[in-house]
C-alpha cells in the first residue's frame, strides 16, 4: 500500500470530533436547538405572565373601534373605523414622508457634494459649513428647532402669510391651490407614465448608439421633454381645465386646496437637512476616488466639463457612493420614527395610541418591528439591485 492510500485510508478513519466539517455541523446543531429552547421558554413564560394577568393576547382588535382621529389621512379614516385601518394610516403617513425625504436627500446631497469641491471658495466653503454645522446637531433638536420655529414665527390663520395668489402659510400649516376634479387629470397620470417608459427605451438605445458610435444624445432634455409634454398633451386634448380649488378661510382655519401640518413641514426639513450633509459628504468621497487621470483624460479628448462629470465622473463615483448611499436612506427611514417627539401621526405614534386603548403592548411593538424592518428591507433590495446594475463587469 503506497503512502497515498494510507493517508486517504487514515482520513477515513478520523473520528467524528476531530473532523472540523462534521464537529462544524454538530456545533450548529447544538447552538440551533439552544437558541429554539431559548425561544420556546421565553415564549411559554410570556404566556403564562400574560394568563396570570389577565391580558388579552393575538391581533383580534385588529376588527374592533379605533376611537381616535388621526391628522392628515392619504386615505378616508374616521374614529369610527378599526385599528387595521389606523395602523393602516399610519403606515401610509411613514412611507409618505420617508419617500419624500429620500427623494430630496439625494437631490440636495448630490448638490452640496458636488458645491463641496467647486473650486469657487465661496461655494466650496459654504457646502462645508451647511456639512459641518447640521451633520454635529443631533436630528432630535434639528426636528425640535423647526417645530418651533413654524408655530411660533408663523402668523395665525387670520394674519397668515400670502407670498403667491391661493398660497397661504401660517401656523397651522400650508395651504396650496389644487386644481379641480376632472376626467383629464385621470388620464394624464398614465401618460406620465407612459413618457418613463419611452425614457427607459431611449436611454438603452442611446447607450448602446454611444458604445458604437461614440455619439452622444441628449437623454435628459428628452425626458424632461416627453414627461411634460405627454401629459400636456392630454390636457389640451381634454378640454384644458383650469379650474382650481382654492384654499379660503372658514372660521378659524382655511379649507380646500392642498395643505400639509407644521409637523409634517418640520419632520420633512429636519430629516432631508440632518440626512443630506452626511450624502454630500458621501458624494464628495466618491467623486474624488476617481482618479484624476479620468478627468485629464476626458479633457484631453475634447470633453466640456459638464460632459466630463456625467459621463466620465459620476458612473464611476456610483459605485463607490450607492453602498453608503443606502445606509443613509434606511437611517431617514428609521429616524422618521421620531415624529412622535413633534405630534406627526406616524405608524409608531399610531402604534403607541392602539397599546395604551387595548394594551396589547406586545403585539404593537411586534408590528412596529415587522413595519420598519420591511420597508428597509425593499429598501435596501431595490438598492441593491441597482448597485448590481452599476457595478463593473469583468471581461
Amino acid at each position: 500500500m503506497n503512502q497515498a492510500t494510507k493517508t486517504i485510508s487514515q482520513t477515513h478513519h478520523i473520528p467524528f470530533w476531530r473532523d472540523p466539517a462534521k464537529r462544524g455541523i454538530v456545533l450548529q446543531v447544538v447552538a440551533l436547538l439552544f437558541v429554539l429552547m431559548l425561544g420556546y421558554y421565553v415564549f411559554s413564560n410570556t404566556q403564562a405572565n400574560l394568563r396570570r394577568q389577565s391580558i388579552a393576547t393575538g391581533f383580534g382588535f385588529f376588527g374592533k373601534e379605533a376611537g381616535f382621529e388621526i391628522g392628515e389621512p392619504m386615505i378616508s379614516y374616521s374614529a369610527a373605523d378599526t385599528y387595521a385601518r389606523a395602523l393602516l394610516v399610519g403606515v401610509l403617513n411613514t412611507v409618505k414622508v420617508s419617500f419624500a425625504g429620500i427623494v430630496l436627500t439625494i437631490l440636495i446631497g448630490l448638490f452640496v457634494g458636488i458645491a463641496r469641491l467647486s473650486k469657487n471658495w465661496l461655494v466650496s466653503n459654504l457646502a462645508k459649513g451647511y456639512i459641518e454645522a447640521l451633520q454635529n446637531v443631533p436630528v432630535l433638536l434639528q426636528l425640535f428647532f423647526w417645530y418651533g420655529l413654524f408655530h411660533n414665527a408663523l402668523p395665525l390663520p387670520r394674519q397668515s402669510i400670502n407670498p403667491l395668489p391661493g398660497v397661504f402659510i401660517n401656523n397651522r400649516g400650508f395651504y396650496l391651490p389644487l386644481p379641480e376634479a376632472h376626467p383629464a387629470y385621470k388620464w394624464m397620470a398614465p401618460a406620465l407614465l407612459a413618457a418613463f417608459v419611452i425614457s427607459y427605451f431611449l436611454k438603452r438605445w442611446s447607450r448602446t448608439r454611444q458604445d458604437l458610435t461614440g455619439q452622444t444624445f441628449p437623454v435628459f432634455t428628452s425626458f424632461m421633454c416627453l414627461s411634460i409634454g405627454m401629459p400636456l398633451l392630454v390636457w389640451l386634448v381634454s378640454g384644458a381645465p383650469t379650474g382650481m380649488d382654492l384654499p379660503h378661510l372658514r372660521g378659524f382655519n382655511f379649507i380646500g386646496g392642498f395643505s400639509f401640518s407644521p409637523e409634517f413641514g418640520a419632520l420633512l426639513i429636519g430629516l432631508v437637512l440632518y440626512t443630506s450633509a452626511f450624502v454630500a459628504e458621501i458624494v464628495r468621497a466618491g467623486i474624488q476616488a476617481v482618479s484624476h487621470g479620468q478627468t485629464e483624460a476626458a479633457a484631453s479628448i475634447g470633453l466640456r466639463p459638464k460632459l466630463v462629470l456625467t459621463l466620465v465622473i459620476l458612473p464611476q463615483a456610483l459605485r463607490v457612493i450607492i453602498p453608503p448611499l443606502t445606509n443613509q436612506m434606511l437611517n431617514l427611514t428609521k429616524n422618521s420614527s421620531l415624529a412622535i417627539a413633534i405630534g406627526y401621526p406616524d405608524f409608531v405614534a399610531v402604534a403607541n395610541t392602539t397599546i395604551n386603548q387595548t394594551g396589547q403592548a406586545i403585539e404593537g411593538v411586534a408590528l412596529i418591528m415587522v413595519t420598519y424592518l420591511v420597508i428597509s428591507l425593499v429598501t435596501s433590495a431595490f438598492m441593491n439591485w441597482y448597485n448590481k446594475r452599476t457595478a463593473l463587469v469583468e471581461r
